[in-house]
């Protein structure tokens, strides 16, 4: 099992809630694509195929029972984005939520950032429990009244009503990308935030719709000549001017905005060289990097590839300082995976608050923790068979290859349909939010 951030006990992680319909047919518009906890792990978003975004809420902690943690419950609902069409490009541009980013909590008001392929949107998401009363030119249902029936004036006056959340789009960041956005982060001065598709970055305020700057421009004069693309990029949690971006070819740029204001050349590369036993057709692949993550404490980055979570130190390019086998045994089946396009798919990875474990997905609704203090490792899934609350779920184990034990999954086995791309881990918890193809697991450690 895992240690426990700061201690010396093992996690037992339970089930603790599943979000969505039970069905085996699952309409395309309801898988999940991005999942995000806000800040201080109240709220929990998810976006999905539809355009729409779900917020959940977690109740207030029950005092009565010790071992029960608040649950997540729909806080609100809402279509973010809407299919549109290019008409000059001829192309149709889908609604699906590529990610969803929270900025820290100023007021009672909680405000984030959705992004589809083209449109970063700017949503602010507000409670209300009063409406105002005694209107002197509007009637009770909103009809405006005569002026000259009015003989006397009246204050009006707030009366409490039923709780309202309300979202409402607050700024839309439009017209600026070419390609597809694939990543948006917020800066740590909560001014900025950079969104980046396949070949540029551009730099945004939050107040400014109508304008970004564009940071770094892979894009060659002639488009025969490209060779990778990005695949992920990310601010530094800490240091405003740092940030960092991956591409498909496996390697890691770290750029500096103070050097220039465009960043085409890096402050740092890391990229690791390549095994030549492992050299094979399926090599630039399987390299190419999924999902960039620093660290909480910003001293190190979480990369994803096909096959593994790596760890490198900011102050080391060379090679990381970890790396983690998410599902090697799938290395002898890259043929049939590349076959029914699998071999694309983009997993995520989260750090959790402490950055002491790291976790990231894989098939048959798999997913898989590593910690990084014990070097220890576990493998648990997200399955509505252990869906009983507090029920501890068990580790499971592939078999490679050879005679298969009695509690081991032969590889030959696994779903490729059922996968986890999306997790994440509460800033402050042991709470982790999982996404299957249309339901939300949320997992907790068990409270003794």
């Amino acid at each position: 099992m895992l240690a426990r951030a700061g201690g010396g006990n093992d996690i037992q992680w339970c089930f603790s809630q599943v979000k969505g319909a039970v069905d085996d047919d699952v309409a395309e518009a309801d898988i999940i694509s991005t999942v995000e906890f806000n800040h201080s792990g109240e709220l929990l978003a998810t976006g999905d195929k539809g355009g729409r975004v779900v917020i959940f809420q977690q109740e207030q902690e029950n005092k009565t029972q010790s071992h029960s943690r608040g649950e997540y419950n729909v806080y609100s609902t809402f279509q973010s984005h809407e299919p549109e069409f290019d008409y000059l490009k001829s192309l149709e541009i889908e609604e699906k939520i590529n990610k969803i980013r929270w900025l820290p909590q100023k007021n009672a008001a909680q405000f984030l950032l959705s992004t589809n392929d083209k449109t970063i949107k700017l949503w602010k998401i507000s409670e209300r429990d009063k409406r105002p009363e005694g209107y002197n030119l509007k009637e009770e249902d909103g009809r405006y009244r005569d002026p000259t029936t009015v003989t006397t004036l009246r204050v009006p006056v707030f009366r409490p009503m039923d709780l309202m959340v309300e979202a409402s789009p607050r700024r839309i960041f439009a017209n600026a990308h070419t390609y597809h956005i694939n990543s948006i982060s917020i800066n740590s001065d909560y001014e900025t935030y950079l969104s980046a598709d396949d070949l540029r970055i551009n730099l945004w305020h939050l107040e400014i719709t109508d304008r970004s700057f564009n940071i770094v421009d892979i894009k060659p004069a002639n488009m025969e000549e490209l060779t990778e693309v990005i695949t992920a990029a990310e601010f530094h949690p800490n240091s405003c001017n740092t940030f960092v971006y991956s591409s498909s070819k496996g390697t890691i740029r770290l750029c500096d905005m103070r050097a220039s204001a465009l960043c085409d050349r890096h402050s740092k590369l890391f990229e690791e060289p390549e095994d030549p036993s492992n050299r094979s057709f399926f090599s630039e692949i399987i390299s190419s990097i999924s999902d960039v993550k620093f660290s909480h404490s910003g001293r190190y980055m979480m990369t994803r590839d096909y096959l593994s979570v790596k760890i490198w130190d900011l102050n080391m390019e060379n090679r990381p300082v970890e790396t983690y086998q998410v599902h090697e045994y799938l290395r002898s089946k890259l043929c049939s995976l590349y076959e029914n396009d699998c071999i694309f798919d983009k997993f995520e990875c989260c750090w959790n608050g402490s950055d002491s474990i790291v976790m990231t997905g894989s098939y048959n609704n798999f997913f898989r923790m590593f910690d990084r203090n014990t070097k220890r490792d576990i493998t648990l899934e997200a399955s509505r068979e252990n869906n009983k609350p507090r029920t501890v779920l068990k580790p499971r184990k592939v078999c490679a290859s050879g005679k298969r034990k009695k509690d081991e999954i032969s590889v030959d086995s696994l779903d490729f349909n059922k996968k986890i791309l999306h997790t994440a881990w509460h800033p402050k918890e042991n709470i982790i939010a999982v996404a299957t193809t249309n339901n939300l697991y949320i997992f907790q450690d068990k409270m003794n």
